[in-house]
């Protein structure tokens, strides 16, 4: 078996997933691969209460300039494994070379592409100008806010001085590879109906059941316009250029006998930078909450906050006349005979820390013809999609380092 494949089973069998990850394997692997491939720098930075982030180095000739950050994380998202052909974290390959696995697109067969490449490096005797940094962290699955956020802040962070950051992007389904410059808001919005109770025999007014049914319908109207828009025959518009609405949770009720004095529920909206002022949307999530309440507001409110409600978007330029790097990048897939996709991510991923912090940043993930499974049932990737994203990886990340 091809050694990087056996580098990949071999994290994917880590089972780093949460809510209790399994980070001490992931480091351990993660500096055991550091010192068989031979890295010039190799440090651990805890972030947060055992959130340990991993910081591997080769260094440039010309240190002092900006470095290539390529960044990875190491935790998974839950599997259940009645839905999957095989134990979800066996790492199993199959006759065809299809890997199934938890996170094996979301992100491990980039944190192996990423080591890969400088083994390669080493291999050949390459040593570009710019030094690359390779950071393993925690926590990406529920935000951030305990891994690449709080590493922002460290000394360890600064130090590397990054002038280009590559991180994850997604698998593509056709011949094309995506190249995502950013990413929808991701805003969680929790609200509270209340209302009048009595027993459930009765005509009771004014019902928290009543606000939720004028509140449902104005999010999911809402929604099926932008479903229609995403799905019209004559619209070239990707996922990231549509802002989505999902209910994700309902909770109430005591009894079954008892009419609920409120129900609790949680919206996922995700907003797109194309063409959105975020105050005006703003405005209208507001007023479709206060037209659901309407002149019901003796009975109860309705009461809401935004969890992760961030006011800006955060866009890397993919003006080749502006920016540098994007213009090497660019052109590093034009020589290799690929074809990219500029797009904005549809989900979030530490990406956007980056880029609120005035530094470039793209969603890199280079395999294409396979369909996008992070975190669905059966997730896989194929082996030579693998192995070609390294060879890809490699000449573009050799091409950014090697900028003058």
């Amino acid at each position: 078996m091809n050694r990087a494949v056996e580098k990949l089973i071999e994290y994917l069998r880590i089972k780093s997933v949460h809510p209790n990850p399994d980070y001490a394997s992931a480091i351990r692997f993660i500096k055991n691969y550091a010192e068989e491939i031979g890295f010039d720098s190799y440090k651990e930075v805890e972030v947060h209460p055992n959130r340990i982030v991993c910081i591997l180095s080769y260094y440039g000739t010309q240190p002092e300039k900006q470095s290539i950050l390529l960044n990875s994380h190491t935790d998974v998202v839950p599997a259940d494994p009645n839905y999957w052909k095989c134990d979800p974290f066996e790492g199993y390959m199959d006759d065809k070379g299809d890997i199934y696995a938890r996170g094996v697109q979301d992100m491990k067969s980039v944190g192996i592409q990423h080591l890969e490449i400088i083994r390669k490096m080493k291999e050949n005797n390459v040593r570009p100008l710019r030094t690359i940094h390779l950071t393993f962290v925690p926590d990406e699955e529920i935000g951030g806010v305990t891994g690449f956020l709080p590493f922002m802040d460290t000394q360890e962070f600064k130090d590397l001085n990054i002038g280009i950051a590559l991180d994850e992007g997604q698998a593509s389904p056709d011949n094309e590879f995506c190249v995502y410059y950013g990413e929808r808001l991701s805003w969680w919005l929790y609200l509270t109906c209340a209302g009048n109770t009595g027993h459930g025999s009765r005509f009771i007014e004014k019902t928290a059941a009543e606000k939720l049914n004028r509140l449902l319908n104005k999010f999911l109207e809402y929604r099926e316009q932008q479903k229609a828009k995403f799905k019209s025959e004559c619209s070239c518009l990707k996922l990231g250029d549509i802002t989505s609405v999902n209910l994700t949770t309902v909770n109430g009720g005591l009894a079954r006998n008892i009419v609920p004095a409120e129900f609790k529920v949680i919206f996922d909206i995700r907003v797109t930078p194309k063409d959105t002022i975020l105050t005006e949307f703003t405005q209208m999530v507001e007023s479709w909450i206060a037209e659901a309440e309407g002149d019901d507001g003796d009975s109860g409110k309705i009461t809401y906050h935004f969890e992760n409600k961030r006011d800006e978007f955060a866009l890397t330029s993919i003006d080749e006349e502006k920016n540098p790097w994007w213009r090497t990048l660019n052109n590093s897939c034009k020589l290799l005979g690929i074809k990219i996709s500029e797009e904005i991510f549809p989900g979030g991923t530490d990406s956007r820390f980056l880029r609120e912090r005035g530094i470039p940043a793209f969603g890199f993930t280079p395999l294409n013809n396979t369909p996008i499974l992070l975190h669905d049932h059966n997730e896989f990737i194929n082996k030579d999609s693998f192995l070609k994203g390294i060879d890809i990886l490699y000449q573009v990340v050799l091409d950014l380092a090697n900028m003058a």
